[in-house]
């Protein structure tokens, strides 16, 4: 089914673009385009469609979305077991998320597709040679040559190649009893191991293995339950780079839709959501879940007329909104939003990026200060409840690697630490450690406001 106003896969091309890369071989680009678009889909129209249905659950407050990973992937970082090391934390993340704060958890990864970066210069100055900024893997290299920032459209099938396998170890993790819940003690990180998190995780996969035990007990197989041996975890990325995005395009056979294929949700940032601009014409064809990156310039009227495009049948579970304000605006400004979407009865997904609108400067590395974040989680709770609303869930940039990029948490990272271990391609992202401790919080919030709606 055709959707309306004549989109196709390609009406994106006859809108402006903010953030494309200028390719200088446009033949070459069109021929790695051609070669994707035959290449197989990384996924699959139905499990985008579990996918949405899933998230039609957080938007009825009877489930939160965990949503995160790199800021950017890295094609050098790619490796098993980084792959295994993000994959673990986020099963930890998960388990303290359902067990502690007693709610079940969509799980979606910023993983298998996450190349591309928006930025806010298009070139950067270095002792005075001016170059194109580094865009993510898929457009250029990070090294600054211009030879290595020159962007090569060849990087585009590599970035295929990378997320397809990504893909083939995350299902396997996923599906083949890595994340059965009787491993919940041997998912800890070993650099975590000694960490003042490792103490209340350990309590409570002591208590879910007690669980396991009184099931066995009372003649209940935990390995007869699906939802206790395996799980169900969906990729996500920002769909910036379009062409790459078209050529993944496909009809899905049984219903006649377009589907992304190049992940199971894609997200508009929020320095490409113009409505009348390529991104949106693109995303709002697809049938995939969408996010739509909210911050502070975003105004109650603008958001209204973005939804109605990208979600105009108000399907539950198409749309997710992710605030990114800052730990000292979310108070300010997403009420009004929040209200704006009440009162026109829209049905959203509420989720925190507590991450890009905390970003600060510290002995020359961009960093992220924890107390900013778990603030602003703290705060966008807190709007929810007096607007009797659901949070409903969390955007973070983390990584399952022992880096110190972004300062504080249970360990006190400082300013001083930043050099030890800063990996970042991007932006700073927090360590195994500090997003299982973000769990816990949120944890402790999703309890709150559970007690806090039976008191209603």
């Amino acid at each position: 089914m055709m959707p309306s106003d004549s989109w196709s896969p390609q009406s994106w091309r006859t809108k402006p673009i903010q953030q494309a890369p200028s390719y200088p071989d446009a033949a070459a680009l069109g021929e790695v385009e051609r070669t994707l678009a035959g290449f197989p889909p990384l996924v699959f129209a139905g499990e985008a469609r579990k996918l949405k249905r899933a998230l039609a659950k957080v938007a009825a407050g009877d489930a939160f979305l965990l949503q995160g990973g790199d800021c950017a992937e890295s094609f050098a970082e790619h490796s098993a077991d980084n792959i295994r090391d993000f994959f673990r934390v986020f099963l930890q993340m998960a388990v303290v998320l359902t067990f502690a704060g007693a709610s079940p958890v969509v799980k979606i990864g910023r993983i298998a597709g996450q190349f591309a970066k928006p930025r806010t210069n298009p070139t950067e100055n270095v002792n005075g040679v001016e170059l194109p900024i580094y865009r993510g893997d898929i457009v250029n290299d990070m090294e600054f040559t211009a030879k290595g920032r020159t962007p090569d459209p060849s990087r585009q099938l590599e970035a295929y190649r990378q997320s397809a396998a990504t893909l083939n170890l995350l299902r396997a993790f996923a599906w083949g009893g890595y994340a059965n819940l009787e491993n919940a003690h041997r998912w800890m990180l070993g650099f975590v191991a000694d960490s003042p998190q490792s103490e209340r995780y350990a309590e409570v996969a002591g208590r879910l293995t007690q669980e396991l035990d009184f099931m066995r007990a009372i003649g209940l197989d935990p390995e007869a339950h699906e939802q206790l041996s395996r799980t169900d975890f969906y990729t996500s990325h920002e769909a910036l780079l379009l062409g790459f995005e078209q050529a993944m395009t496909r009809v899905d056979s049984t219903t006649g839709d377009y589907y992304a294929t190049s992940g199971h949700m894609i997200w508009i940032g929020d320095r490409t959501r113009q409505f009348d601009h390529a991104h949106v014409e693109y995303c709002r064809g697809v049938k995939n879940p969408l996010g739509l990156k909210c911050g502070p310039s975003l105004k109650p009227a603008d958001l209204l007329r973005l939804i109605d495009l990208l979600n105009p049948a108000n399907e539950p579970g198409r749309l997710t909104l992710i605030t990114r304000f800052g730990a000292d605006k979310v108070g300010e400004l997403l009420p009004a939003l929040v209200r704006a979407v009440q009162r026109e009865g829209r049905s959203i997904v509420w989720s925190c990026d507590p991450m890009h609108g905390n970003t600060i400067s510290a002995n020359g590395y961009k960093t992220r200060p924890f107390d900013r974040i778990m603030a602003e989680i703290s705060a966008f709770f807190s709007v929810h409840r007096a607007e009797g609303t659901h949070a409903g869930g969390v955007h973070l940039e983390m990584t399952g690697k022992n880096v110190t990029e972004c300062t504080g948490g249970a360990r006190e990272i400082t300013a001083g630490d930043l050099s030890s271990r800063y990996h970042t391609y991007c932006d700073p992202r927090l360590n195994a450690e500090q997003a299982i401790e973000v769990a816990f919080l949120v944890a402790e919030l999703l309890k709150a406001e559970r007690d806090h709606a039976k008191a209603g």
